[in-house]
């Protein structure tokens, strides 16, 4: 989960989004303040030799944000011309999406309605989206599905290697209370030598496409609740109905935007890890947050679980689990009466959902049951910041992979990605803080640190001599491509530069000795205004956007 995890409760507040265009008028759907945009970044995992091209990345910077200053000189080919486009195209699409948005479900909760994050129905309002989608080189496209098996493999196996897991995180769990708490449950998992037979993983790697190197570079991989699969899957059909009705005009082919199975195949994931757990009479639990805006995402994946395949599910925050939840001596896990088969994470990720030792008591619990988890505490583990940092490090992958082929590429998705203890790395970071992002072991976005406050961080935590720097990893910041868009938040449109985000999803049942399932599931394409940090659309940063493939 990470940068942008997604799993919070949808905040869609208002951008300051900027126009681009000289043009001061405003029409029905747009807002065109104008202000000059800034590059902007992201973060990531491991790069050869990015010690020796710190200059050369911060020469690049300078003269990228000279270019951005010329305008639109600066962004690459976008799909269409966005200087000549007719702004009454615009108006009708925009108008089209709005109502497409409300009769298909496209939806979260208005955060401005008291009762919308609890109640379903109740103050609806569109998500937010980007009106067209976003051009992304074919090759790059390829390359990200072609990593899902490969990540999925990965991750199982770090899974397994519990002193590896302890091991990694030891330092970490000195200083980080929330990650403390992780390892002991893990530890005692370790201690009953609990062995989760049936794995299942429903999982995310969000990529960057850095502008200079032309790479495709992780940004991270996301073990717990990797959100969107069912809003995602809906933008993607929005566009393509978009461009079936306006493509002629835009000069754009709906075809070229690939179709997006996410929340079909995390649902059938879902369910065959239910048939596994054999127990025609169990449910499939999703544990939820008190208040959640973006429910309708987990709505849709929950309704195709039950239509295509007839599992019923229940929803639970954690504090009822507790309350409700019993184990029986066989293991198996009854909440509110009811045998669970797979216990499905879309809360538990951050230390907020964990505000009593109820919380605690019900994660211990599922863990203890013989429920498939999804993710259990070890995939939860895995995907720490501090465990991608360490599987960056050289030799470390062929600890867990015997394919060479396929370790060469991960290696050519990972960007510089490092300790604190790299002392060498840390007095670069201090002196060019612009190149690296301090990232805590946090998800759901909004926790990462940029700019001057990474330097400013960095020597507070050298004068303090604590070990308060294992709380956070280095990563390089990555600098992708700027384009122009329209946003799509609040019935507002705005136009202006972007930057985006490609998540790939991807499902990994295991039982025993025999896989499953192990697929590449569609895709969540996140863009945000280039001016800004952070990412994720649930922590209010970004839009909902599909690909157009080039």
């Amino acid at each position: 989960m990470g940068v942008v995890h997604l799993s919070t409760s949808l905040s869609v507040d208002s951008l300051s989004i900027t126009a681009f265009t000289a043009k001061p008028k405003s029409i029905s759907f747009f807002s065109t303040r104008r202000l000059k945009p800034v590059f902007p970044t992201k973060k990531d995992s491991l790069f050869a030799g990015f010690i020796l091209k710190i200059e050369a990345l911060n020469s690049r910077r300078i003269a990228g944000e000279m270019e951005i200053e010329k305008g639109i000189g600066a962004t690459q080919k976008s799909i269409v011309d966005f200087q000549s486009i007719d702004e009454g195209l615009i108006q009708k699409m925009a108008f089209d999406a709005l109502v497409w948005s409300s009769l298909h479900g496209l939806v979260v909760g208005d955060r401005n309605v008291q009762r919308s994050g609890q109640v379903p129905g109740v103050g609806m309002m569109h998500a937010p989206f980007a009106l067209l989608p976003m051009s992304f080189p074919e090759s790059h496209w390829k390359q990200a599905c072609e990593l899902a098996p490969i990540f999925n493999e990965l991750i199982d196996c770090v899974s397994l290697d519990g002193k590896f897991l302890q091991d990694s995180l030891s330092r970490t769990k000195k200083v980080d209370a929330f990650t403390s708490r992780l390892l002991d449950i893990h530890s005692k998992m370790i201690e009953m030598n609990k062995k989760e037979e049936i794995r299942l993983g429903l999982h995310r790697s969000d990529y960057m496409l850095d502008e200079k190197t032309k790479l495709l570079l992780q940004i991270e991989l996301n073990t717990i609740s990797s959100s969107f699969p069912g809003l995602g899957c809906l933008v993607t059909d929005l566009h393509r109905t978009l461009l079936n009705d306006y493509g002629e005009d835009l000069g754009l082919d709906s075809k070229r935007i690939p179709g997006n199975t996410a929340v079909g195949q995390f649902a059938e994931a879902l369910a065959k890890a239910w048939t596994e757990y054999d127990n025609p009479r169990a449910v499939a639990m999703v544990v939820v947050q008190t208040e959640e805006r973006n429910m309708y995402d987990q709505h849709w994946l929950c309704t195709v679980l039950k239509e295509r395949h007839n599992v019923r599910t229940i929803r639970k925050t954690l504090a009822e689990i507790d309350r409700e939840g019993k184990l029986l001596p066989d293991g198996t896990l009854l909440v509110d009466g009811q045998a669970v088969a797979v216990v499905y994470f879309r809360a538990g990720y951050a230390p907020t959902d964990y505000p009593s030792e109820s919380e605690w008591r019900a994660r211990l619990l599922m863990e203890q049951s013989s429920a498939i988890k999804c993710p259990s505490i070890a995939y939860h583990l895995a995907g720490t910041k501090k465990i991608q940092q360490e599987l960056a490090k050289p030799n470390v992958l062929e600890r867990f992979l015997e394919n060479k082929e396929d370790i060469a590429k991960l290696r050519k998705c990972f960007a510089g990605l490092w300790s604190l203890d790299d002392l060498d790395i840390t007095r670069k970071a201090i002196e060019k803080p612009e190149l690296f992002v301090m990232k805590p072991q946090r998800e759901g976005g909004g926790n990462n640190i940029y700019g001057d406050d990474v330097k400013e961080t960095l020597l507070r935590l050298q004068k303090e001599g604590s070990e308060q720097d294992a709380a956070y990893i280095l990563m390089q910041r990555i600098f992708p491509t700027v384009s122009p868009t329209f946003f799509m938040r609040s019935g507002i449109c705005h136009k202006d530069h972007a930057i985006s985000e490609l998540g790939v999803y991807s499902a990994y049942l295991r039982n025993k000795e025999k896989v499953i399932m192990n697929d590449q599931c569609g895709y969540l394409m996140r863009t945000k205004i280039s001016s800004s940090n952070e990412g994720g659309v649930a922590a209010g940063f970004a839009v909902l956007d599909s690909i157009y493939l080039t």
